[in-house]
């Protein structure tokens, strides 16, 4: 959500901003909005003052005697009321039309995210790992013996439909090693909570994170009205939703394993094979919650908690920040980790870190108490993949597979695998 003190003061800066990611102006119409949401409260308050006065002189002319100025005044006041009730169910509605304006504008872009249109104007800043050179020619995950038999497309087809896998065998278990090694490093070493939250959340707070009103066609919703995660990020950003708090609670770092649902909307005929674009899936979530100062920095810190699982893991990526036409609705600045894939020979989206600064607070007012003793403002609010579970599979997967059909396992899985490292060709670890 924007200040709209903010767009009153300069929207001309406001527009120049919504311009850098492709969007039109909407200055003008939010403003048009305002003026007569505040012209409705001011005859509101005007008629308010005229029916105070006209009630203490009622009493007066009836004292007098005087029956004429008495009826008189008692007809102002009660044409007042109607005045006064009209002008606020105008302004209320005026309030409802611009709230919901301005909660389908995106965020602003910070001032150093680079100009583009979309992906191919991504800007990379750093790359780690040399991708391995194969004796043979690399398949994809799918298509790699020893995971052909653990991961089965065609019952989850005939259980859920299109974009749905079941995981079996060692395939399985590497899977839930991924997502315990992620959590266990996070809290162990990164220093965040673990919280294990609800996947089916209110309206509200979809609307506090910014998948509402406008992607509502992103996620599922069930009969009862409750919305089904498509990131825990909704889940642990929103365990500040109006609250105030002491500056002395911030920084509040979370993690979460959850499952994850997203409707894939508008992504036909895009990765239909294999399993790097799911309706339903698993990812390891990281948010903050900070003191707008620090958030910059705690984005940093964020990026590097995340290249951190994949270095342990031993997965060359490429680390981009992304371009102001290719960034999420809720961020202002967005660094992707991309995973190499050598069956794909290219480096694909596995963890998103982004800075949504106070948007999210606005539409949640979240707000801390400054140590001084100054008047509450909003906090900053980050989230971060770390990783993507099922994307993270799949690297390990390529990157490890054997020309014998097996795969070689990293040794950080070790603890979770019971030392087990290799998968065979018949999907069992050994």
């Amino acid at each position: 959500m924007h200040d709209i003190r903010a767009i009153r003061e300069n929207p001309t800066a406001f527009d120049a901003a919504l311009a850098r990611r492709g969007d039109a102006p909407v200055s003008s119409q939010i403003l048009a909005l305002d003026e007569e949401r505040r012209a409705r409260i001011l005859a509101a308050e005007t008629a308010q003052a005229e029916q105070n006065k006209a009630s203490k002189e009622v009493g007066a002319a009836k004292a007098r005697g005087d029956e004429a100025e008495f009826e008189r005044l008692r007809a102002v006041v009660t044409e007042k009321k109607a005045e006064i009730a009209q002008m606020q169910a105008e302004a209320k509605d005026l309030d409802t039309q611009l709230a919901d304006v301005l909660s389908r504008i995106a965020n602003l872009p910070a001032d150093d995210v680079p100009d583009g249109a979309d992906e191919t104007d991504n800007v990379e800043i750093n790359r780690w790992g040399i991708p391995r050179s194969f004796a043979f020619a690399p398949k994809e995950h799918f298509d790699i013996p020893a995971v052909q038999n653990g991961m089965d497309f065609e019952t989850a087809a005939k259980l859920s439909g299109a974009r749905f896998v079941l995981l079996s065998g060692g395939v399985a278990r590497i899977h839930r090693a991924l997502a315990q090694f992620m959590l266990d490093t996070h809290t162990g070493e990164n220093g965040l909570t673990e919280v294990n939250g609800p996947v089916l959340v209110l309206s509200e707070m979809m609307q506090g994170t910014g998948q509402l009103p406008k992607f509502g066609e992103d996620s599922y919703q069930t009969r009862e009205g409750w919305w089904l995660i498509p990131t825990s990020e909704v889940s642990l950003t929103n365990i500040v939703n109006g609250n105030t708090i002491e500056e002395s609670y911030l920084p509040r770092r979370y993690t979460s394993h959850s499952l994850c649902f997203r409707s894939e909307a508008g992504s036909a005929g895009r990765d239909t094979r294999g399993m790097l674009r799911q309706h339903q899936f698993e990812k390891v979530e990281m948010v903050s919650v900070t003191h707008p100062d620090n958030s910059d920095e705690e984005q940093k810190r964020m990026l590097r908690c995340a290249e951190g699982i994949l270095e342990k893991l031993g997965i060359p990526y490429r680390t981009v920040v992304l371009c102001t036409g290719d960034m999420g609705f809720g961020a202002r600045r967005t660094y992707d980790i991309e995973a190499w894939l050598p069956g794909q020979n290219t480096y694909r989206e596995i963890s998103s870190v982004s800075t949504c600064g106070d948007f999210q607070a606005r539409r949640m007012n979240a707000r801390f108490k400054p140590a001084d003793g100054g008047k509450p403002q909003f906090v900053h609010t980050l989230n971060g993949s770390g990783l993507a579970v099922g994307r993270c599979l799949i690297a390990v997967l390529e990157n490890g597979q054997n020309e014998d059909g097996t795969v070689t396992l990293p040794e950080a899985l070790s603890p979770y695998l019971g030392g087990k490292l290799t998968l065979t060709r018949d999907g069992i670890l050994v």
